[in-house]
């Protein structure tokens, strides 16, 4: 939960999972008395633009989920449908079930999940998909899935299989960044990597990042601001290695020519 708060921004994913946490101890007290137990799914729906913080998060869940019992190891295994779907009739079955067999014990995180609707009769998503809802049944105990991708597609995923609908209810939608939450990711990852803006260029990061953000599609993503910051680190790294006389502010100061490089490069 420590890690969880220390996210930037996504404060309504946070408040959903800290009830799912205290719905789970509550279940497992109420256990502990003999109670009635709700039945209850830890499958999860994640949707969103990519680069919003749903693949950190799902590795944050395993975590979670295996400190409170719920999983054995709760490690994360990520997959696509390049990872799920064979070419030929009974290989997806075979390829789906080998992933499986790994996450067992953990997440299994499905990125851009909807790609496995069938595209047409000889299309072998439709097997990849009852493969999984089966070992969701059949090992519920020990295994939690979390489906990822854009927000409408999703939905018409989710909604398109009575099998998916009946094991996924528990949706979580992850917002664009704003403009002050990219910043304070851009601070953290200079945090973390002993670096530190100049004033100047700060105010030179925020013109970039409000431009961007205004482009078609838009620019609110944790992935845009990681990519932007090994830019400005490259284009310090240019530029002090023409310089004779290095001191230690100099190695961790990033400046407004630094962000200006990053940008055009």
């Amino acid at each position: 939960l420590e890690e969880l708060n220390a996210l930037v921004g996504l404060n309504e994913v946070k408040t959903e999972i800290r009830s799912l946490v205290n719905l789970i101890k509550v279940r497992k007290m109420r256990e502990k008395y003999c109670l009635p137990e709700i039945e209850m799914s830890y499958h999860m729906v994640f949707t969103g633009n990519p680069g919003t913080g749903k693949t950190t998060l799902a590795r944050l869940v395993g975590k979670i989920y295996k400190e409170l019992g719920i999983l054995t190891h709760g490690e994360m295994t990520e997959t696509d449908r390049s990872g799920l779907v064979a070419g030929y009739v009974g290989q997806t079955a075979l390829k789906t079930a080998k992933v499986l067999e790994k996450a067992m014990g953990g997440v299994l995180f499905i990125d851009e999940a909807y790609a496995l609707n069938g595209a047409g009769e000889n299309d072998f998503g439709q097997e990849a998909i009852d493969t999984i809802l089966k070992a969701m049944e059949d090992n519920r105990d020990d295994l939690v899935v979390i489906v990822a991708g854009y927000t409408e597609l999703m939905e018409e995923f989710i909604h398109s299989n009575p099998g998916l609908e009946s094991r996924f209810n528990r949706f979580m939608h992850f917002p664009d960044y704003t403009i002050d939450e990219m910043l304070a990711i851009f601070d953290m990852r200079c945090g973390q990597s002993g670096y530190q803006l100049a004033e100047n260029a700060r105010d030179e990061l925020q013109k970039i990042l409000e431009e961007k953000s205004q482009d078609i599609g838009g620019f609110g993503n944790a992935r845009g601001v990681r990519n932007m910051f090994e830019r400005t680190v490259s284009a310090q790294a240019n530029r002090l290695a023409k310089e004779t006389e290095i001191t230690r502010e100099k190695l961790m100061t990033l400046t407004a020519d630094d962000v200006r490089e990053a940008e055009e490069g």
